[in-house]
């Protein structure tokens, strides 16, 4: 998360959930449906921060902090795309497509797209101009990919943070959403979860409405956990329940940064929220794999970019080498707390 995006995280959890539109719910899923995951080789980026930092450290000799970089710079992680993926966009998009495809592996996607810069009772998320402008990108995005074989992580915190918006605009975003919904499963090969927030977020019934608004009915299903920290048991837990309301759909849940599990503080008004801005001591969680501990999780995978630091504490979202550091030393494959 941003910093913004983590003060409009605590303020949604400090808020009134409000109203969305309702819709039907899709027919249940087979329960002998085959995974769209399974057997599929994920993108290891050379060029990511991770794998750059990794021969840096090697070169110089510093045979520790590259051993524990290493953790990281194996592993496949999502590539982001947005509003940053500029200039040149579809040259950028095309060099992420053909990376992969050279190496005989299949890209993970993070779409971030949607303004989320703030979080009152004024905030219009840009308005109906950017609502143009990201509906644009979304075509743009749709048509960069074409028919080739992506996964993509779809608007990480955007459902969890449409309270962040002047009531006046809330139907607006889910209509925005539900837009590029409509034009990312348009794509033959593209598998596509949408996010649905966290076990230590908002709560199931709460969340259902959001993501029917948004047409969970037309892909493969939602994902969890995206920029947080919480046990992956906790988020199997949620996404179960949560698949319960929204047809029977599966998930995914990002495992990047919850080996330690997230870090929770209780209010003088007795709520429990989360710590979100670059919580101390949380390590690497179980690496990516389609090999989990329920039917409905297609995959734990890294949708979040372990290493990167938020920009809560005075700096840029940027690769940020200690921070790095600290989720390799602490890595682990719990996922529930041990001792």
């Amino acid at each position: 998360m941003t910093f913004i995006r983590l003060a409009s995280a605590l303020g949604v959890l400090l808020m009134a959930g409000a109203l969305v539109p309702a819709a039907a719910v899709s027919a249940p899923a087979r329960p002998a449906d085959t995974n769209p995951l399974a057997g599929l080789s994920f993108y290891v980026d050379h060029e990511s921060p991770s794998w750059l930092e990794w021969e840096h450290l090697t070169r110089s000799g510093q045979r520790a902090k590259a051993d524990l970089i290493w953790k990281i710079a194996r592993e496949p992680k999502a590539v982001w795309v947005g509003r940053f993926t500029s200039p040149n966009f579809n040259v950028k998009v095309r060099r992420i497509l053909d990376g992969a495809q050279s190496q005989g592996q299949v890209p993970v996607l993070t779409v971030l797209r949607a303004q989320s810069t703030g979080c009152n009772p004024t905030y219009d998320g840009g308005g109906p101009a950017e609502d143009a402008r990201t509906r644009a990108w979304y075509d743009d995005l749709a048509r960069a990919i074409g028919d080739e074989r992506v996964v993509i992580a779809y608007e990480p915190d955007s459902l969890g943070t449409i309270e962040c918006l002047k009531g006046s605009r809330r139907d607006d975003r889910l209509r925005l959403l539900r837009y590029g919904v409509d034009a990312l499963s348009r794509n033959p090969n593209a598998t596509i979860y949408i996010e649905a927030g966290a076990s230590d977020w908002q709560g199931a019934t709460h969340m259902a409405p959001k993501l029917r608004a948004v047409g969970i009915a037309k892909v493969r299903g939602f994902m969890l956990n995206a920029t947080h920290n919480d046990w992956t048991r906790n988020n199997i837990r949620f996404g179960v329940e949560l698949s319960r309301l929204v047809g029977g759909k599966h998930f995914i849940i990002n495992t990047a940064e919850n080996g330690r599990g997230g870090i929770h503080k209780r209010l003088p008004n007795g709520r429990r929220i989360t710590v979100w801005c670059n919580p101390p001591r949380r390590g690497l969680g179980p690496p990516p794999t389609t090999d989990t501990s329920n039917p409905m999780a297609d995959a734990y995978l890294w949708i979040n970019r372990p290493g990167y630091a938020q920009s809560c504490q005075g700096r840029p979202i940027a690769w940020y080498l200690p921070r790095a550091l600290s989720y390799a030393k602490y890595a682990t494959n719990w996922e529930a707390p041990h001792g």
